[in-house]
């Protein structure tokens, strides 16, 4: 089984070597010793969130403190493929249930989407805080899932702007139940463009309601192609984890 993880100062965590302590604090600590029970002399990975990976047994604990003997230390090389999930806003949860099983299944940026059919609306006065919020899901499940490296939460996209914001992306899948083409071939496609340069993909998924005829219309100016995913209507939870798992599989990466 794989170690448990906790996210250290990032500072600390670059000029620890093997034979050094690092010390953890405040609610890190306390989820390791209060949550997790972690004892002197159990493995655990401390990251830095940016691919840096302590490799350590805990030499003490208290609610407020835990010190861990560092014995390796690793940079994890990024992916080589970048994949990146547009997230239109869902009700009842379902984007950031979204976004959550995006990160588990390594997805590299996570760009909020207003579109025009979303029923949840971030104002100017929330989408600081709606961004803050998806970043801490998106670093709870890198957390679970043991990952080094936190995907960044960029801030929200209106669909005006969308396109632009793709713009320099190899290739800009949007998911949509009337497109003609799948997304396995699309991805063929654009890995024989590309030849050994890695490729660049972002998965743009829609709310309840669906993605308008106008926004695919924008994404597709921009150079998107709409793919579907097989002959079922997922729901706006599901579409991009499950575009994601293809993806992983497709590029190599499982």
């Amino acid at each position: 089984m794989t170690n448990p993880i906790f996210f250290g100062d990032p500072a600390t965590v670059r000029a620890a070597v093997p034979g050094s302590v690092v010390v953890i604090e405040g609610p890190e600590a306390h989820h390791a010793v209060a949550v997790k029970r972690l004892a002197p002399g159990e493995p655990v990975d401390i990251v830095d969130g940016a691919g840096l990976r302590l490799t350590g047994t805990v030499s003490a604990a208290s609610p407020a403190r835990l010190e861990v003997s560092v014995e390796a230390v690793t940079e994890e090389d990024a992916a080589a493929e970048t994949l990146i999930l547009v997230q239109a806003l869902a009700k009842g949860g379902r984007d950031e249930q979204a976004v959550e099983a995006a990160t588990e299944l390594g997805a590299d940026r996570v760009i909020p989407w207003q579109s025009d059919r979303s029923i949840v609306r971030w104002r100017a006065d929330k989408a600081a805080k709606g961004q803050a919020k998806w970043q801490g899901i998106v670093t709870a499940a890198a957390k679970q899932s043991r990952r080094s490296a936190v995907p960044s939460v960029e801030e929200l996209a209106e669909s005006k702007a969308l396109a632009g914001r793709l713009a320099g992306v190899d290739l800009v899948l949007v998911l949509h139940e009337e497109a003609d083409g799948a997304l396995v071939p699309a991805v063929a496609e654009a890995k024989q463009r590309a030849g050994d340069r890695p490729l660049s993909i972002a998965v743009v998924v829609g709310p309840e309601g669906g993605i308008s005829a106008s926004e695919v219309e924008l994404l597709r100016g921009g150079g998107a192609v709409a793919v579907r995913l097989g002959s079922h209507v997922m729901r706006s939870s599901t579409a991009g984890p499950a575009a994601l798992a293809v993806l992983n599989s497709a590029l190599g990466r499982w």
